[in-house]
């Protein structure tokens, strides 16, 4: 088993920049890059596809695609 943190991708449209932080960090990372660059708008995010694939994670994991 590793010990290396995994890491998280964050892309920007606006900025048309991609990056990848280690998963501690992505809430500040993405704070620093929005305040920075975006006056505080949500603009970076992680990753949109990432995203879709943890909610499917967690929804199957939770059981809410089983039917009744």
């Amino acid at each position: 088993m590793s010990s290396e943190e995994p890491t998280v991708p964050i892309v920007c449209t606006d900025c048309e920049t991609e990056t990848r932080v280690p998963l501690s960090d992505v809430a500040d990372a993405l704070s620093r890059h929005n305040d920075g660059k975006h006056d505080g708008e949500e603009v970076a995010e992680v990753d949109p596809g990432l995203k879709d694939r943890l909610a499917d994670l967690v929804a199957d994991d939770l059981g809410l695609f089983e039917e009744e």
